[in-house]
């Protein structure tokens, strides 16, 4: 490849900054969740359904706040203000969790982390879209997810030291990550300087009827795998208590996001600048052959090697899949819509969210964690075989759902 090949370009420096932007605030959030489903169970005393619909309910108000940010910030024209407030929101829920005593607090603190969230996700990834040449957003997303990541790993590996450290005081393992929320936010207001919108660019309602129709067909079937895709992998809280109820140590329970975080962070950069130049079905369709490995291994045993690969194989799939779905729906997107486009994608995602996370949750208590993890091989089939359909049915081109030039 030569130096005057685009996909050789080095990304712009503000992709960089909000990849370090969404690693600080993982490192703040991880160093909590990693330890939240022992903390409700054990010490609040909650049962699995509720683990499951709280959970649920978090990540669902989160990707459902998406479609109204994302909207707001087409109409406004402006997306780095609303990155900033929910990552703002994020920073002030954290020393809630801290101050728990009760489920009523924990719920209050995880649906303002999750709206603080919901606030910045359309925006910020509609800023990535923005600020990264066409040919190269693959490997922007596919970084600012490593990065991300990377934090996710981070964070559980400060719990698991603080725990040992701290004789397993949630609380205090809970104050420390208002440190990396609070800098998260300072680099984001220093760090990134958002695209000029263009001169007398028309300010229209991005959600009406005519507007929503631009997204076109390809759009829409992004969104419809993407909830397959959310039904087939519930909530990451269900490896972590798969594992711990099969006899990993309390101190040691956020060693399973690390591992997952571990290779989904090596992987999701490299598989994102792949992205750039194969086909996304069938990337989509390795991905979730990986998935339903996953759940097939983590079905079987829940402790030992075959535990652990599928945990591992879980993260492969999620470094497979994410940046490339965000690159499909940043591709199928026009540039005035690309708010809205995040928005919507993640409005369906994340009802698909709080349907799986409850249903993992009702299966478990009443069937057990094998049932769990079948019924995400079941979901993750029916998706492979929808991928497999539509490559099967969508006419060849020179460059797979790359935009042409």
């Amino acid at each position: 490849m030569s130096p005057a090949d685009p996909a050789s370009r080095r990304l712009p420096g503000a992709i960089w900054a909000l990849g370090f932007v969404s690693l600080l605030m993982d490192v703040s959030s991880e160093m909590i969740h990693s330890l939240l489903p022992v903390f409700m169970v054990a010490t609040l005393g909650v049962s699995m359904v509720t683990v499951g619909l709280i959970e649920g309910a978090a990540e669902a108000t989160a990707l459902m706040v998406k479609v109204f940010s994302g909207a707001l910030s087409d109409w406004w024209g402006r997306r780095k203000p609303l990155a900033v407030l929910g990552y703002g929101l994020g920073a002030l829920s954290k020393p809630l969790f801290a101050l728990a005593t009760t489920t009523g607090w924990l719920v209050t603190a995880r649906l303002m982390d999750r709206v603080g969230k919901g606030i910045r996700g359309a925006p910020r990834d509609a800023l990535v879209a923005d600020i990264a040449p066409p040919e190269q957003r693959g490997a922007a997303f596919g970084l600012r997810q490593s990065l991300d990541t990377v934090g996710a790993f981070l964070g559980p590996v400060l719990a698991i030291a603080l725990m040992l450290l701290w004789a397993n005081d949630f609380r205090a393992v809970f104050w420390v990550a208002v440190i990396p929320a609070v800098l998260c936010v300072v680099l984001l207001v220093v760090g990134v300087r958002e695209p000029e919108r263009a001169p007398g660019a028309a300010r229209t309602n991005p959600i009406r009827r005519e507007n929503l129709r631009r997204l076109g067909g390809g759009y829409w079937w992004v969104v419809a795998l993407g909830a397959i895709f959310t039904l087939a992998r519930f909530s990451e809280a269900f490896l972590v208590l798969r594992l711990q109820q099969d006899g990993l140590a309390l101190a040691w329970t956020p060693l399973v996001l690390i591992v997952m975080n571990v290779v989904f962070a090596a992987g999701a950069y490299p598989l994102g600048k792949l992205s750039d130049r194969v086909s996304h079905h069938r990337l989509l369709a390795a991905g979730l052959v990986v998935l339903i490995a996953a759940d097939a291994l983590l079905a079987w045993r829940g402790h030992g090697p075959v535990a652990w690969a599928g945990v591992a194989l879980w993260g492969l799939h999620m470094a497979m899949t994410q940046g490339l779905l965000a690159a499909m729906v940043a591709h199928h997107a026009p540039a005035d819509l690309r708010g809205t486009a995040f928005g919507m994608f993640n409005l369906v995602s994340g009802v698909a969210l709080l349907l799986a996370s409850g249903m993992a949750g009702l299966l478990w208590d009443q069937l057990g964690p094998r049932a769990t993890f079948a019924a995400g091989m079941g979901f993750g089939a029916l998706a492979l075989a929808g991928v497999l359909w539509r490559a099967a049915t969508t006419p060849r081109a020179p460059k797979p759902d790359l935009p042409q030039g």
